[in-house]
């Protein structure tokens, strides 16, 4: 079962300073069929203007997820990290027991682009943690996150993986998983084809009793690929 979740379908919040967009329910956005998917709760897809952003704020049990698509997000914590993520950087914090941390735009002159990405780990009252990487490459098919952290991926808290795809125009790929899991397709840019289903930029895909995918490109393109554990409902539309 492939079911499309367009982008134009999203929940929508603009506070001026923040476009946001929410694939899921999230702050005054709420919809009963949008709750999440498998362990995947949060998928937000924000714009942040110039020198704008989040003051310090708590999170607590939560696997926390951040792509930053331009721009770059400047990062300060309770733990005593200030970092800054810069495009086609993937950073991740297991909030735990509970954090704080603050999230800017540093610069004063272009808007910040990134995707926020939460995630329900495999068990609450986890230590706190903080990593983010750049990956070596941005070419075919990276692993991001997994539970064991293997091949350089950055270390999950939950029983999934997030695969990083690029894809040239024209370029076919596929991927075989266990029927009984679930798969999240979020499209990040371009065009692809999903078991003959059309998703263009920032639409999702959710999928499930589908054992062998095959994507199509009909245009350079980028999808993040989750594979989940099915044990969780889905809350999608019927």
């Amino acid at each position: 079962m492939i079911y499309l979740r367009q982008a134009s379908e999203r929940g929508h919040a603009n506070h001026g300073w923040l476009d946001s967009w929410h694939t899921f329910s999230f702050a005054n956005y709420h919809d009963t069929n949008f709750m999440g998917f498998s362990a995947l709760r949060v998928i937000n897809e924000d714009v942040i203007d110039a020198g704008q952003g989040f003051g310090m704020h708590p999170h607590n049990d939560m696997e926390i997820l951040t792509y930053v698509l331009s721009g770059a997000v400047e990062h300060q914590d309770n733990m005593g990290n200030q970092r800054q993520v810069s495009a086609g950087e993937f950073q991740i914090m297991s909030a735990g027991t509970g954090i704080r941390h603050s999230e800017y735009n540093p610069h004063h002159d272009s808007q910040l682009h990134l995707y926020q990405i939460w995630i329900i780990p495999e068990k609450t009252g986890l230590s706190p943690r903080y990593e983010q990487r750049r990956f070596d490459t941005v070419e075919g098919r990276q692993l991001v996150l997994s539970p064991d952290a293997r091949s350089g991926s950055l270390k999950v808290f939950q029983d999934m993986t997030l695969w990083r795809w690029t894809l040239k125009n024209g370029e076919s790929s596929e991927y075989r998983g266990e029927k009984a899991r679930k798969i999240w397709i979020q499209v990040v840019r371009g065009e692809v084809i999903i078991n003959g289903v059309l998703a263009t930029t920032s639409d999702g895909v959710a999928i499930w009793d589908e054992s062998h995918l095959q994507l199509t490109a009909n245009q350079e393109s980028e999808v993040l690929l989750f594979d989940l554990l099915s044990n969780r409902l889905k809350t999608l539309p019927s």
